[in-house]
């Protein structure tokens, strides 16, 4: 903690999720100037400040060519800049890392502790720590313990390997291996895909929008657009071939047919698109029926209960609650892991979630025909700030500025079909806890989506 010597309270920095480093790709640091820059700020702040990394500050279970302590070697190659900064700021104020579940290895070393002291860096090997403010308490923890999928119940084994480790080695390493090869370095971005239930949705819609031959991908484009309209005029199509109802069809042809070849070529385009979507339809039914009972099935014996996606809300909460009961004096619960910045009150009591550095994907679904989503990506970097003031503690979000990437890392199509629904994610408000532990909180509203963005992201 800070050496305040002339009396002033304390008053910490938080970030999380930074996943520095990996295999090949994976070591683009996309946000390092920014990162260097907020170190900067902080190696000349006049307050009695301690900055807290509070987990996955780096992506070790992302090496796989490289086991124990010999990353942090390769961590200080990468990124002299970053280390070199590190020290100068720990020079002026104290900075405290926490392992998460990705560079959970930082707790089963001994030699890390040194290593990283080197560099001003305290590491602390626990899974949760507690900090003053005022006269409460902040409980900071990464949050993967709250995860099942990435839960570590030996810590501190270096063999420790929770489903989650197996997903990052296999798939995410993986990626940064590969992504290189594609039409665009698009894959390393993996990283982001949150929940990883997406997976399927953000492959599909990567492959058609940017590794799709271009040809085949714009003539499939006015198909898929007209789908909607391809069925319901094939419903039409079967009430006119059944004799039931074909003022529709013959009122279709004989507008069309004031066109000329124009209208008869739309006309050829459209019927070709009915044929196919009314195949579909015929099809689809009887699919889709089949799957809502496999689906039934499958729930009642419980397959889906190990589903990799953990609720980003109510573990947190319930974790709220067990801290408080064994310290009541508990103000903030301080964590990470999700990447969604969120605040919320859990029985009068701060629910702090730190968000990432890594880029945010939102997903914008076609408005019409069944072209694959697009996700478009964000940066939302932010530091919180939690300090003791008069009416209590204090939570704050402070942005650091980063351009978001569309326009460099979106095709033209998808930039046209999510025209006018770019996202604009909002951090949380600033929120205050009152003095006694449990007093109802005095706020600003906090924006109803748990990510705070009041969109659809990914993460």
């Amino acid at each position: 903690m800070a050496d305040g010597g002339d009396g002033e309270d304390p008053v910490y920095y938080v970030i999380s999720d930074l996943h520095i480093g990996g295999d090949e790709q994976l070591e683009h640091v996309e946000f390092l100037e920014e990162l260097l820059e907020f170190l900067e700020r902080l190696e000349t702040t006049d307050e009695n400040a301690e900055l807290i990394i509070n987990g996955d500050a780096f992506g070790l279970w992302e090496f796989t060519a490289i086991d124990g302590p010999a990353k942090f070697d390769v961590l200080v190659d990468r990124y002299p800049q970053l280390f070199d900064q590190l020290r100068a700021t720990g020079e002026s104020i104290p900075i405290t890392l926490l392992p998460g579940n990705h560079d959970h290895e930082l707790a089963a070393y001994d030699q890390y502790v040194e290593r990283f002291a080197a560099y001003n860096v305290n590491l602390v090997q626990a899974q949760s720590m507690t900090r003053p403010v005022g006269d409460q308490v902040i409980h900071f923890e990464h949050g993967h313990q709250q995860d099942p999928n990435n839960e570590i119940e030996d810590w501190g084994s270096p063999h420790a390997t929770p489903l989650g480790y197996y997903y990052n080695t296999l798939v995410t390493s993986r990626a940064g291996q590969l992504s290189d090869r594609g039409r665009y370095n698009w894959l390393k971005d993996v990283q982001a895909v949150t929940p990883t239930e997406r997976m399927p949705a953000w492959l599909l819609s990567k492959y058609f929008y940017r590794e799709m031959n271009p040809v085949l991908r714009y003539a499939l484009v006015p198909f898929l657009l007209l789908f909607n309209v391809s069925a319901l005029l094939a419903v039409l199509a079967g009430l006119d071939l059944a004799g039931v109802w074909s003022m529709p069809v013959d009122q279709a042809e004989a507008f069309l047919g004031q066109f000329g070849m124009a209208g008869t070529a739309l006309w050829f385009l459209l019927s070709v698109n009915v044929a196919v979507a009314g195949l579909l339809v015929l099809v689809g039914i009887p699919l889709y029926l089949i799957r809502r009972d496999a689906r039934k099935t499958i729930q009642r014996f419980g397959v889906f209960e190990t589903a990799l996606t953990v609720d980003a809300e109510a573990p947190y909460a319930e974790r709220v609650r067990d801290i408080v009961d064994e310290r009541s004096e508990t103000a903030v619960y301080c964590y990470g892991h999700t990447h969604r910045p969120n605040v919320q009150t859990v029985d009068g009591r701060l629910l702090v979630n730190t968000g990432t550095w890594l880029k945010r994907l939102h997903r914008r679904d076609g408005v019409i025909g069944v072209l694959p989503p697009v996700f478009y990506p964000s940066y939302q970097l932010c530091a919180v700030r939690i300090a003791a003031e008069p009416e209590g503690v204090a939570v704050e979000y402070e942005e650091i500025e980063k351009p978001n990437p569309g326009d460099e890392e979106l095709t033209l199509t998808e930039r046209l079909l999510t025209l006018g629904r770019e996202p604009d994610p909002a951090l949380p408000d600033r929120r205050v806890v009152g003095e006694t532990a449990g007093e109802r909180p005095v706020s600003t509203p906090t924006p109803a989506a748990a990510d705070g963005s009041g969109d659809d992201p990914i993460d």
